[in-house]
């Protein structure tokens, strides 16, 4: 096992909880002025005391609408502050807080609410308002009770709905790392429902972390003005957003002091784009490796060097402990490719409701067996290849597209890559990169790119066919729709 470094968590919050609820209750009196929520469209704001008083008052009337514990609370709501509210109010009536993102299909929301059957749906904000009885005590909630469902984003079939207790949820402070420090303010993009918020409420809580929801729509220029009119301390983006915010002239003049570090998130960040953020931001810059069913793996440190916060995930998290197995479950030789298996606190309790589900990825010692394939470095830096499921066979060879839009989005003239395998009758699969352009550059020929990563790699692994798109489709969560690009192989 590849073991994680030690936790020495400081937490803003002080006590011992053994609920979500419990800690809310402290956080509101120790910090019950400090800012918890800052939503930038509407110039709305929540304080802790605030966020406290109002999630007691839905909850109050949930109760008196008949949510009982253990029932299950679905919030289809955007992110918000109002998701916030119906999120935290569904936890202290005892309930589990599920969330369904707004933008998904009517197919993907079908098949969560029918995985989870929600006795309550909260799809409009007015549902949240109004007087409850703020005297009331929330509901008796052990460490081990369901607190979230948070479901997969289905680029592999139908959502699936992984769910954590409260000992879950509290287990992120000590695996937060380098990303949270006490009082930090956070940018934050993610959807609400995603991993991102919903299995990190403990960790904000505890760290009184004010959470600054992004505008809406995104601009580089909006994101730099966040930054800096809101001192923000934690910055998180995907590559190509910080690669556009860098270019922004007014950057070299603005205050951002109070920017601590920054997270490039989804996608490798090319390793000159990495210095320059550490140049013009005055930051470090790390990555993380999570999934929904463990929302905490792996990460790079602020002082790794950028060639290592491009090309590896880092190594696991405090009390988390990685493997990399072959088909039978036995741990690879060094440096070959394996199946990643993870081992720590943060792993779900199983799949919501399908226990047949839940034993394909869970061991009777509660490991995790992802379908992410992987390497580790000489030291002991994970280094991801790609998915099982989109690794394709060329001529007898296997290839993990990763490795190869990795290599692809090195070149000068590509802003973005994506590479799936695609069947031809002749000789079998092929390699089909599909490439989004950097501003301005001139369209590299395919022959071109073919050698660039030949030069970089195996021979086999350059991309047989190459198609310059306007940009990559995406699926609600914000990942590569790899599926999509398949269909039009």
């Amino acid at each position: 096992m590849t073991p994680g470094v030690p936790a020495s968590p400081t937490t803003a919050v002080t006590g011992s909880f053994g609920s979500f609820a419990e800690l809310m209750d402290a956080a509101a009196v120790q910090l019950g002025d400090r800012e918890a929520y800052v939503e930038v469209d509407s110039g709305r704001r929540l304080t802790f005391g605030e966020w406290h008083r109002d999630a007691d008052a839905a909850a109050a009337r949930m109760a008196a609408n008949g949510i009982r514990p253990g029932d299950v609370v679905a919030i289809a709501l955007p992110p918000s502050i109002d998701y916030a509210v119906a999120c935290a109010a569904a936890l202290r009536v005892g309930a589990v807080a599920t969330g369904i993102n707004t933008r998904l299909g009517p197919r993907e929301t079908a098949a969560i609410v029918a995985g989870c059957e929600p006795r309550l749906v909260i799809d409009d904000a007015s549902l949240l308002k109004g007087r409850g009885d703020l005297t009331r005590s929330p509901a008796a909630t052990a460490p081990d009770d369901p607190a979230v469902i948070i479901w997969t984003s289905g680029t592999t079939g139908l959502p699936k709905g992984a769910w954590f207790d409260h000992r879950n949820l509290a287990a992120a402070v000590r695996t937060a790392g380098a990303m949270t420090q006490p009082f930090d303010r956070r940018l934050s993009g993610v959807p609400m429902a995603h991993a991102g918020y919903m299995a990190k409420l403990w960790e904000q809580c505890a760290m009184g972390v004010t959470l600054v929801l992004t505008p809406t729509p995104w601009t580089a220029a909006s994101m730099l003005r966040v930054l800096v009119d809101e001192l923000v301390t934690v910055g998180a983006g995907v590559p190509t957003q910080w690669a556009k915010l860098v270019e922004l002239p007014q950057v070299a003049a603005a205050d951002l002091t109070r920017l601590r570090v920054c997270l490039a998130a989804t996608a490798p960040a090319p390793p000159e784009l990495v210095v320059r953020m550490r140049t013009l931001l005055g930051c470090p810059v790390v990555v993380r490796y999570a999934m929904t069913e463990s929302p905490s793996i792996t990460g790079t440190s602020p002082d790794d060097p950028p060639e290592v916060q491009y090309r590896t995930v880092g190594k696991p998290q405090a009390e988390t402990s990685i493997d990399l197995v072959d088909a039978r479950g036995d741990v690879v030789p060094s440096g070959e490719v394996g199946r990643v298996r993870v081992e720590g606190p943060c792993v779900m309790r199983g799949y919501w409701r399908d226990a047949a589900a839940t034993r394909e990825v869970l061991d009777d010692q509660g490991r995790l067996l992802s379908t992410d394939l992987g390497r580790l470095d000489p030291d002991g830096n994970l280094i991801l290849v790609g998915r099982a499921s989109d690794m394709y066979i060329r001529g007898g060879y296997n290839v993990y597209p990763l490795e190869v839009e990795n290599v692809l989005t090195e070149h000068p003239s590509i802003a973005g890559a994506a590479v799936v395998g695609a069947e031809r009758s002749v000789i079998g699969e092929i390699g089909v990169a599909f490439v989004v352009l950097a501003p301005g550059a001139p369209v590299p020929s395919p022959g071109s790119l073919r050698t660039w990563v030949a030069e970089r790699l195996a021979d086999y692994k350059a991309p047989d066919e190459v198609r310059v798109v306007e940009a990559l489709p995406l699926t609600p969560m914000g990942k590569v729709d790899k599926g999509a690009l398949t269909a039009v192989c």
